[in-house]
């Protein structure tokens, strides 16, 4: 069992969400989760109508943000996520990209 006052390490995904995620918020609604949740990264638009986002965090926070992602926001209709794994750069904030 792990000691609360352990630092846990950082894990970090990038995620690419498709259906309808864009126009209906879906960005706003990633940056203020993912604050809520104490995550750090970025969210954007693609040009091919998806959203993509890098989250970094423990595997607790990271994983959380990745399950409401395959929700998001009302009005959105996810129809995929798709999950990579990658090495933390131990970003220090989350910012909507534009």
């Amino acid at each position: 069992m792990l000691n609360p006052s352990t630092p846990q390490p950082l894990n970090r995904v990038h995620v690419f969400i498709s259906g309808k995620v864009q126009g209906v918020g879906y960005r706003y609604s990633t940056f203020h989760q993912a604050k809520h949740l104490g995550i750090n990264g970025w969210v954007r638009n693609l040009l091919d109508g998806r959203v993509e986002a890098v989250f970094e965090g423990t595997q607790d926070m990271v994983n959380a943000m990745v399950r409401w992602c395959y929700n998001g926001p009302l009005g959105a209709v996810v129809k995929d996520v798709i999950v990579e794994y990658e090495e933390p750069q131990g970003l220090g904030q989350f910012e909507i990209r534009r």
